[in-house]
């Protein structure tokens, strides 16, 4: 057998894991190839409708990935496929070589400048040529199912919004407001793009640009409080005022949010480095939370939805999801 035909064998399998999903009609943007677990080292696959953003982590050779391309088009026969180069530099990389990191024209099919998926009834607005990262991440669907269930009547604040996948879920769990911070005005502007394709009003000031530790200083010193505050950083975050690293910096987040959490209210902290422990997470999160005098117990754990986020020893899974529930 081919490498190709044995690829697209191992591909098959994978979509056949995800059967619930694709038989989901609410549901349209999940992940089909999740690296290792699938048989596919260093290799993510994410489906958006009927185009798919292929992700490697590693320096592949143009014959590897020409072998992948066609054995992904073998199997699935998508619409568009677009090809994302995520290598350990890419980090660092990616202002000087983002055309060769995430070609703005489909390695395979026709050019698609945006789309609509849908994530548990919910639209947004994807656009797949748009550098790195393309308008949603899909290992916090389940995060979000669970915050649009818990939010009605209460006041939501979403730190590090990107497109406000949170801020949206929650609107929709009736919170009677959400207020979203990003430093980037323009993932903002997309995020109520998301609000308006859910026919959910838009009010500029709840759709923040600006540094998050900043804005959690003025919103303490203004005595603003929140039922539910939701910390989803970056791993490594550069504003023109403030550094962040995930494995350095949790605590000191953990510390500026739970200033803001009103009394009786949760905090949810998320962190998708996969380098930080659970432990050591759950260790800093508790850390900044007693150093701003506040009281927080743990109270759940969430995480990517196994159905195609499966795990291996050798890639354990890296998303890390805390609620704490405040005195």
């Amino acid at each position: 057998m081919s490498a190709r035909g044995a690829l697209v064998d191992v591909l098959r399998a994978a979509g056949e894991r995800r059967r619930p999903l694709w038989e989901d009609p609410d549901t349209t943007a999940f992940r089909l190839v999740n690296g290792e677990p699938d048989g596919v080292p260093e290799v993510t696959v994410d489906v958006f409708e009927d185009v798919y953003v292929a992700s490697l982590y590693r320096d592949f050779s143009l014959a590897e990935e020409e072998v992948l391309l066609d054995a992904l088009v073998a199997t699935w026969k998508p619409r568009s496929l677009y090809l994302k180069r995520r290598p350990r530099e890419a980090r660092h990389l990616a202002n000087v070589a983002k055309e060769q990191l995430a070609p703005e024209e489909p390695a395979r099919g026709e050019a698609v400048e945006s789309l609509v998926a849908k994530e548990n009834g919910l639209r947004f607005l994807i656009r797949p040529a748009q550098g790195l990262s393309v308008g949603l991440y899909l290992d916090m669907r389940d995060t979000r199912r669970w915050l649009a269930g818990e939010v009605r009547g209460l006041s939501v604040l979403n730190l590090f919004a990107y497109t406000c996948g949170f801020g949206v879920a929650a609107t929709a769990g009736g919170a009677r407001r959400s207020l979203n911070v990003d430093a980037s005005r323009r993932v903002l502007e997309w995020g109520e793009e998301n609000a308006r394709l859910n026919d959910q009003p838009v009010d500029r000031y709840d759709y923040v640009a600006g540094d998050v530790f900043e804005w959690l200083g003025r919103l303490a010193r203004k005595e603003e409080t929140f039922d539910v505050v939701v910390a989803d950083p970056p791993s490594f975050a550069t504003t023109r005022r403030s550094r962040f690293s995930a494995a350095k910096d949790y605590a000191s987040l953990a510390e500026a949010c739970a200033r803001v959490v009103s009394p009786g209210g949760r905090l949810v902290a998320c962190c998708n480095l996969a380098t930080l422990a659970p432990r050591r997470f759950e260790a800093m999160v508790a850390e900044g939370v007693a150093r701003a005098g506040r009281q927080g117990q743990a109270v759940k754990s969430l995480g990517p939805s196994p159905v195609d986020f499966p795990v291996s020893p050798e890639q354990p899974v890296a998303l890390k999801v805390r609620v704490l529930q405040f005195s």
